[in-house]
């Protein structure tokens, strides 16, 4: 059993990958319809696989996707970026890193405290670049060529594009905005203890305290720690 623990990230992720690719394939070969829920219940499942991707490679960048191997555990996480719309690992690493160490701060990349769109600008503009764009535009014209255009935007680009929204609200905005307790040396917040919305919202980064606090835990350990938390409070 010990031994199987050492690939639980790695299974983790290799399942994030084969629900991002099945489920993209099954609705980039089928006609959609716009007055129908299905399609729009499908971005949204799309939209939140697209978010496990990221949390993936978030993982891969505090090393807990697989501690034991390195080289796979950032394999794994380039591999996520790359399907986000062609992100880029070793930019993601470096800034992430710097949130953590300089959370709150001038020093921070992510938190610009104010209004919420512009915000939202300031933290999407810093990890986009003309590469990235180009990368995109290409792959785009050449699925183009056996796709039909709206199943690639519907399905591939705007499920991406909100995916951003969610993990900005839930992983970045809430978390961060406004002032903290004196003494929280995290300057960041949880949401309520709910598991299933927590999951739901963000893959339990809601629980941001708890994640700042123990940044090596992986993802689908916030959880428990958000129930010791509380449970050592009461």
């Amino acid at each position: 059993m010990s031994n199987l623990k050492k690939f639980k990230g790695i299974c983790w992720g290799i399942l994030l990958l084969t629900l991002w690719f099945a489920h993209l394939a099954y609705l980039l070969s089928r006609p959609f319809d716009l007055s129908s829920p299905w399609t729009y219940l499908g971005i949204l499942i799309q939209m939140h696989l697209y978010t496990g991707l990221f949390i993936t490679s978030h993982d891969s960048i505090h090393g807990v996707v697989s501690v034991e191997y390195p080289y796979v555990n950032n394999a794994i996480g380039r591999f996520c970026t790359i399907l986000f719309a062609f992100n880029n690992y070793t930019v993601l690493r470096k800034k992430h890193h710097a949130h953590h160490a300089h959370v709150n701060t001038a020093g921070d990349p992510d938190v610009h405290q104010g209004n919420f769109f512009v915000w939202w600008f300031k933290f999407m503009w810093q990890y986009v670049t003309w590469q990235q764009v180009l990368a995109m535009a290409v792959t785009y014209n050449i699925l183009k060529l056996w796709i039909p255009m709206w199943n690639l935007i519907l399905f591939w680009e705007l499920p991406a594009i909100l995916s951003t929204l969610q993990l900005f609200i839930f992983g970045t905005y809430l978390p961060h905005r406004g002032e903290h307790a004196p003494g929280n040396q995290t300057q960041s917040r949880s949401q309520s203890r709910n598991h299933v919305w927590a999951f739901i919202s963000c893959y339990f980064f809601g629980y941001h305290y708890e994640h700042h606090d123990q940044p090596y835990l992986p993802w689908w350990k916030l959880a428990a720690a958000k129930d010791q938390a509380e449970n050592f409070t009461k």
